[in-house]
């Protein structure tokens, strides 16, 4: 080692002294350098990891209150929808009542005009007779007999002969209903009589309407089913004017 220009001794003291610095800096600085190096390393994938999970529960988040708000614009839109069907029918159940109401207080008023109209009617029958007799009187100079006079125009007006209705001699009708037609109020009297005449004609139990209309001027139409029968004055009156055509 002399010949090399080394002193062993001091060789093995540089060596023992780099050893001892190596051991040094390895325990006080490298090892509590990598020690340090490991935690700021977790510390970092824990952050990470932290922000990875922060981000996918405000991604979820975001998510779900997407889903609250389209559930609620959803409930919303089917609560107004239900609110304007509501209202609608509401509405439609406002003006069918109005409706129904402006129709029977229209067949309220045409009722009521109409009994007006048979009561005027009614009376002036009577005054019609009174006329009629002391017309004919005053045409041939002398008395009638007033009794004969007024059952001729009791005749005239309702279609009635000794208890029989004329037109519906030998008239074919059929049906379960029947409408009348005079030209004049019939008495109840005569209404007895008619009913009992169409009982005998279209069977038991007939459904039998009344109604006015002067333009008949006398006698009945009756009308079952499809059938017309006139016995009317006016119809009467047609019949001979187209014969005299």
């Amino acid at each position: 080692m002399e010949k090399l220009g080394l002193n062993l001794g001091y060789l093995i003291v540089q060596i023992l002294n780099f050893g001892i610095v190596f051991i040094a800096l390895y325990e006080w600085i490298y090892k509590p350098l990598l020690g340090m190096l490991g935690k700021r390393r977790k510390t970092i994938a824990q952050g990470l990891e932290d922000a990875r999970i922060a981000a996918e529960a405000r991604a979820n988040a975001e998510q779900e209150a997407a889903k609250i708000l389209a559930d609620a614009q959803s409930k919303a839109a089917a609560t107004v929808r239900e609110a304007t069907e509501r209202a609608q029918l509401a509405a439609k159940e406002v003006r069918a009542a109005a409706e129904a109401e402006t129709v029977k207080a229209r067949e309220a008023a045409m009722a009521e005009m109409e009994a007006e109209r048979n009561r005027i009617l009614s009376e002036l029958r009577g005054q019609v007779a009174a006329l009629s007799i002391a017309a004919a009187q005053k045409l041939i100079g002398e008395a009638l007999d007033e009794k004969r006079q007024r059952a001729l125009l009791e005749e005239f007006f309702s279609g009635v002969r000794n208890g029989k209705v004329v037109v519906l001699q030998g008239a074919e009708l059929e049906g379960s209903a029947a409408e009348v037609t005079s030209a004049l109020p019939l008495t109840e009297a005569e209404q007895a009589v008619v009913k009992k005449e169409l009982v005998s004609v279209l069977g038991a139990n007939p459904q039998i309407d009344f109604r006015v209309d002067p333009a008949i001027l006398g006698g009945l139409v009756v009308r079952a089913g499809d059938r017309l029968v006139d016995g009317s004055v006016a119809g009467q009156l047609q019949n001979l004017r187209q014969s005299l055509q």
